[in-house]
């Protein structure tokens, strides 16, 4: 099997705004995260990923 490399890989860099942004858009006229994604080009994963760091979680979320 040959594999050829035709360009460099580049990963996309994300502002916090628009991370919270394409998170928000998750239930406007019922979005779901599965069309969110597609519509920004990135996968289910990574908007859970990004949803997960807005949402604090455990005894440090009652404080703040």
């Amino acid at each position: 099997m040959r594999v050829e490399i035709l360009g460099q890989e580049r990963r996309r860099r994300w502002g916090d705004a628009k991370k919270l942004d394409v998170v928000m858009s998750i239930g406007l006229d019922g979005a779901t995260v599965t069309e969110v994604a597609h519509r920004h080009d990135v996968s289910r994963q990574q908007i859970y990923a990004w949803r997960h760091e807005r949402i604090p979680t455990g005894r440090a979320a009652l404080f703040h």
